[in-house]
């Protein structure tokens, strides 16, 4: 059966938001601290790893956030802007 375009078999990396990566960063250093001194040093080194890149995530993002406040423009109030999807009729029992 083959895939279709998007579907997360796809081996497309998985995009998380930056309170999922704040998130999972107090975790992977919550995991690194409870590692006992017998674990495997290609599992720790691989945590350590894990944890600088989501901490230059993490402290790039906010640098990213507001270039990108900069070059959107501001959204009129109420979402007039925003196109209106079609409304469902309500099913009739008949």
């Amino acid at each position: 059966m083959r895939a279709f375009h998007g579907q997360m078999s796809d081996n497309q990396p998985i995009r998380r938001t930056l309170a999922e990566k704040q998130k999972q960063l107090r975790d992977l250093r919550e995991t690194l601290a409870s590692m006992k001194s017998h674990t495997a040093p290609a599992l720790r080194e691989s945590v350590q790893k894990r944890i600088r890149q989501l901490e230059s995530e993490v402290t790039a993002a906010p640098a990213l956030k507001t270039a990108d406040r900069r070059n959107t423009q501001v959204a009129a109030p109420g979402g007039a802007d925003r196109p209106r999807s079609p409304r469902r009729r309500p099913e009739r029992n008949l």
